[in-house]
């Protein structure tokens, strides 16, 4: 294949419209769409739309990729459940990432180029594994933003006394994991973020806490938001699980810990790198001398059986040089040998070698047969 694009879209909080179905119809005959999604892929020619412009008008996730190198993520995202000032602190300097308002959303924007594509995956099942992050967002987990930040890192934009934008990134989780590969953001930086928990509440929420906290909500904000659960406000259960961390995190009086530094995590990312690469050669070095001892335990076996042969072994070689081609003597090279290690291991190397001699003799004109007996030669 020599060219390859794929696009998704996905409509998350409301259904395509009939006539914007049409729209994208009309941009595509061979897609695939249905009332939340828009699939295609092209092995040439070019996408007619603008994903900048389907994002802004009727989808929630876009996902692009190329087989050279091209990689996009969109999402779109009620504003009202971010916080802008501290997205534009964290992504100032991350060049692979542009935002911006359009009415009641904030479009995120995340494009890479020229990434490596030796091992290249078509587009399939992408999207599914990346979309989850919406939701994580819009519900207070802002770590895929931190990701991003580290591609700024990666290229020394910051200066080593810059701190992290949160405590950490761990526990990574599927959608975390599969964000960083799809974006090829280096693994030892991302370890290292994640060597630390991103919830200042400690992680996942016990039962008991989060009963505390749906208790201590005032009866306004209560009906409130059973009123929005009613009416069909898709965004409620985000707003409660916001709701709920922030009151755990206060009512604990959990301090989140000192942020690290770029240059603590640079020097950490180093030390997780040459850790890894120590455990790589601890593995191909013993993944070497796995496959050497089977081989002299194949060898070992091999030639207890060219021993047990005895003269047979010789006729043998007689029978393969007289097939006089390539095979044939490549054949008796080989047999010959392992006869002369059984030899050698016999102390009847005097013996192997006058026989070698016989064989030169008699098969003297055969030249490729000669030249391969110079390899052997144990005189």
């Amino acid at each position: 294949m020599s060219e390859y694009q794929y696009y998704e879209f996905q409509a998350v909080d409301r259904p395509l419209t009939a006539a914007e179905q049409q729209e994208l119809r009309a941009l595509s005959t061979r897609a695939r769409i249905t009332t939340t999604s828009f699939v295609n892929s092209y092995e040439w020619g070019d996408f007619k739309g603008s994903p900048s412009r389907l994002i802004e008008r009727m989808f929630d996730l876009h996902l692009y990729l190329a087989n050279w190198g091209s990689r996009r993520f969109f999402l779109r995202l009620p504003r009202k459940f971010v916080d802008r000032i501290w997205l534009n602190g964290v992504l100032s300097e991350v060049d692979c990432v542009e935002t911006r308002i359009v009415g009641e959303h904030l479009v995120v924007e995340i494009a890479r180029d020229e990434l490596d594509v030796e091992d290249f995956d078509e587009g399939a099942g992408q999207l599914a594994a990346l979309a989850p992050l919406r939701a994580k967002i819009l519900a207070g987990d802002l770590r895929m933003f931190y990701l991003l930040w580290l591609t700024a890192v990666e290229a020394d934009v910051f200066a080593d006394d810059t701190p992290e934008p949160l405590p950490g990134v761990g526990p990574l989780d599927g959608p975390l994991e599969a964000f960083a590969e799809f974006f090829q953001i280096d693994s030892n930086l991302v370890a290292a973020a994640a060597e630390r928990n991103a919830h200042s509440a400690g992680g996942e929420l016990q039962s008991s806490d989060i009963d505390a906290a749906i208790r201590a909500l005032s009866e306004e904000g209560r009906v409130g938001l059973l009123s929005r659960l009613y009416t069909g406000d898709p965004f409620v259960g985000v707003e409660l699980r916001r709701r709920v961390r922030e009151s755990v995190a206060e009512r604990k009086g959990v301090e989140p810990p000192k942020a690290r530094t770029v240059g603590e995590l640079r020097a950490r990312a180093a030390e997780i790198a040459a850790a890894r690469k120590r455990a790589a050669a601890s593995a191909a070095r013993a993944e070497r001398e796995r496959r050497e001892a089977e081989a002299a335990e194949a060898r070992k076996k091999r030639l207890a059986a060219v021993a047990a042969r005895g003269e047979l072994a010789w006729r043998e070689v007689d029978n393969e040089i007289e097939r006089r081609n390539a095979a044939g003597y490549d054949r008796a090279k080989a047999l010959l040998a392992d006869l002369g290690d059984v030899a050698s291991s016999q102390g009847a190397t005097n013996e192997f070698e006058r026989r070698v001699g016989v064989l030169r003799q008699k098969h003297a004109r055969k030249g490729q047969f000669i030249d391969r007996l110079r390899s052997i030669d144990r005189s």
